[in-house]
């Protein structure tokens, strides 16, 4: 399928007049010459500290909305930063740890080893590592993706285009990399758990030559664990390393490569049935799982990257940035399928299959970003190009006995011989190529006024099959546009507007296993930012309306396989409030708090997408107890409303022909976590979780034709003892 979008007026007319506001600026630079211009006078505030270095839950500037440096109330979005003091407070060692925590972010945890990520309603499909943004080829993550390399992880909530590639009005995330010190630092840090946790992660950083021209840094760490799920263990190894060169006083040169293997036994493909064949509610225990015991997912990501950054006269930079990451899955997994019999418990039917994927992604991104003056006030501008090429393979092995009848799950003890897997071969081969170029100018038109604009241009080309369908599509030229305006309302508080325009390109197939074509619409988003006790506390307010054309909805799955199909649905609206708190509310208390209201509808104005929570909730904070030198305590509450699912029609019972519908009420997760520092250099950190023990389904986001799911983790510890120096 090829195709070349006719975009509508409203688009070629905002483009146009966003363009234009944006050339004199390109001009005006290029006509500065060796003049020396005054650098903007908010610059003192800006500056991209390292989290870990302050000890705090705020953060200074931000780069993953624009390429330009701003501060908090200088984003016209919402945005949400984890530092590397909340992870290492509440124990916030994988990704989905992180985002959990954060603002409006839902973590789909379908299965035990592939993520998916939800924001305002949609999934998130912008991930960027240092700001260089990665096209996903899939969305979701596959492995526990561990966050002993990041200094902090922000979060973009929102349409972010000009940046990330597409206009996805979910949320960009991006993972901020620890960088060298010149000082030389250590740090080991060891945790034991329940479950048998283990876990050790060793820091160095320093200086490699004596003038400190050279400095460098490695991360390493190893994890083993089982679980409350029966059979089910995991194994990560880390590695992260990193060299900053001053090629010259202006000239900065930084090389880095990390790597990451999680290894896992008897995984869950799929979970439980949620529902019996009358419709009504199963209930298993916590521990119960569908995986056989000899099934396994190792995953294995590397992640290797060059960047060169040049200080030009008169405040300007020009950054030059490569990365490539490939990833590897491979796996025999067992799956189980259909709705069991609410008396007998059978009905279940087994899936066995191996399967393999390898995905390599290159990204070149290049960038100038400085001042420039224009009518007696100095502005900022970006201007840069990327590109990236992705190659995906994949191939699935189907194994004997599929369709088999399987035992009930009360007695299912994971013991199935495992089968050959010559029961037919299917795959995919595709790469996908995206060149774009982009330009976002930052206009001071009043001393309290502010304006940014951009577009970026975006060529898309994808060639290849899946599973017997082409993935041949061009995209040429597609234009993504963002204006935001901000006005200081005075020296702490001020009001925004920004409006994105959407353009998603899918990976989801239709009936026919062609793409689904890509998605279209408008996000718009009104707020207030407000900064107290000397900027120690932010606070956000934000208002968002998104209008979407054609998001992909699962409609059945491909005869004969789990594999689902998908159908776009127009129409799709989502609309809510988010609320933001962080900071520093006395010398000895911080605190993080987020709320989220959503609303989603379809075309007709009925609710879409039950299964996200229409209110979201976290509170976190810490307070270093007076009277006791080191002691730390704190406690962190993740709460969100009911969820529900449709999931098809009784076919037994007095109910049969009634539509099922199944329901997660709305519950509230509690952790405790409690941290003293016991003599020089050493600190001792003790984690509970979900101390009250609650029990609740992880999602119930569809995976084929209905949702199947398994239950969050019970109560739960672990004891970090850190040795830092």
């Amino acid at each position: 399928m090829s195709r070349i979008p006719e975009p509508l007026f409203r688009r070629k007319a905002l483009f146009t007049a966003i363009l234009c506001a944006t050339l004199p600026a390109m001009a005006s630079a290029q006509d500065a010459g060796p003049t020396i211009l005054d650098v903007l006078d908010v610059s003192a505030k800006r500056g991209q500290v390292s989290s870990e270095s302050t000890g705090s839950y705020t953060s200074g500037a931000t780069t993953t909305s624009m390429k330009m440096e701003l501060g908090h109330r200088e984003t016209p979005q919402a945005v949400t930063v984890v530092t590397r003091e909340q992870m290492d407070d509440f124990a916030q060692n994988d990704i989905n740890d992180v985002l959990e925590g954060t603002t409006g972010v839902t973590v789909e945890s379908v299965e035990t080893d592939r993520t998916y990520y939800t924001s305002r309603g949609f999934d998130i499909n912008n991930f960027q590592y240092d700001g260089v943004g990665l096209p996903a080829v899939y969305e979701n993550v596959q492995g526990e993706l561990d966050t002993a390399f990041f200094d902090r992880v922000e979060v973009v909530r929102g349409a972010n285009g000009l940046m990330a590639g597409s206009g996805s009005p979910a949320a960009t995330v991006n993972f901020i990399r620890k960088r060298p010190t010149a000082e030389t630092n250590a740090s080991v840090t060891v945790t034991g758990g329940s479950w048998d946790k283990k876990r050790i992660v060793g820091d160095v950083s320093g200086a490699v030559s004596e003038s400190g021209a050279v400095r460098g840094r490695v991360v390493a760490g190893y994890e083993d664990k089982n679980s409350y799920l029966d059979r089910y263990s995991n194994e990560k190894q880390m590695f992260y390393g990193v060299l900053e060169a001053d090629l010259t006083e202006t000239t900065l040169l930084t090389l880095g490569h990390s790597s990451q293997t999680s290894d896992t036994d008897s995984p869950l493909w799929g979970a439980l049935p949620l529902f019996y064949t009358d419709g009504s509610a199963t209930d298993f225990a916590r521990s119960t799982s569908t995986a056989s015991d000899w099934s396994y997912w190792d995953n294995t990501q590397h992640n290797s990257f060059v960047e060169l950054q040049q200080e030009l006269a008169g405040g300007w930079r020009v950054k030059g940035s490569v990365l490539r990451l490939e990833k590897d899955s491979n796996s025999e997994l067992f799956y189980q399928y259909g709705t069991p019999d609410p008396r007998t418990g059978d009905g279940l039917l087994a899936y066995p299959s191996q399967y393999d994927l390898n995905v390599e992604q290159w990204v070149a991104d290049v960038y100038a970003t400085g001042p420039f003056n224009l009518a007696n006030r100095t502005h900022e501008l970006v201007l840069g190009t990327t590109w990236s090429r992705s190659e995906t393979v994949d191939e699935s092995r189907y194994g004997q006995g599929i369709g088999d009848p399987l035992p009930p799950l009360s007695e299912w003890d994971g013991n199935y011989p495992r089968p050959t897997f010559d029961n037919g071969v299917a795959g995919s081969d595709w790469t996908d190529r995206e060149t774009a170029t982009y330009a976002a100018a930052r206009w001071t038109l009043t001393d309290s006024l502010t304006a940014i604009t951009g577009v970026r241009l975006t060529w898309l080309d994808s060639e290849g099959t899946s599973y017997g369908a082409t993935k041949n599509t061009s995209y040429h030229a597609v234009e993504t546009p963002y204006a935001g305006l901000i006005y200081d309302l005075d020296s702490d508080h001020s009001v925004y507007a920004s409006y994105t325009e959407i353009f998603t390109p899918q990976t989801e197939v239709d009936i026919s296993r062609d793409r689904l074509d890509p998605i279209d619409g408008v996000n718009y988003e009104l707020g207030l930012k407000s900064e107290f006790l000397d900027d120690r506390v932010n606070t956000t307010v934000a208002l968002f309306q998104t209008e979407q054309q054609n998001v992909a909805e699962v409609a059945g799955t491909f005869p004969g396989t789990q594999d689902a199909y998908y159908r776009g649905i127009d129409g799709l609206q989502s609309e809510g409030i988010e609320l933001e708190f962080v900071g520093e509310v006395t010398d000895r208390i911080q605190l993080f708090a987020g709320y989220t209201y959503v609303n989603i509808e379809g075309a007709d104005g009925d609710s879409a997408k039950s299964f996200v929570p229409e209110h979201l909730a976290q509170l976190r904070g810490t307070w270093e107890v007076p009277g006791v030198e080191g002691l730390k305590v704190g406690s962190e509450i993740r709460w969100q409303s009911s969820i529900t699912q449709e999931q098809g029609v009784a076919t037994t019972g007095p109910n049969a022909g009634a539509t099922i519908i199944t329901k997660q009420e709305s519950y509230a997760v509690v952790d405790l976590m409690a941290s003293y520092d016991f003599a020089r250099n050493w600190n001792a950190t003790l984690n509970v979780n979900n101390v009250t023990d609650e029990k609740y389904i992880e999602s119930l986001k569809k995976f084929g034709a209905s949702a199947q799911g398994f239950y969050g983790d019970p109560a739960n510890a672990s004891l970090t003892v850190s040795w830092v120096y």
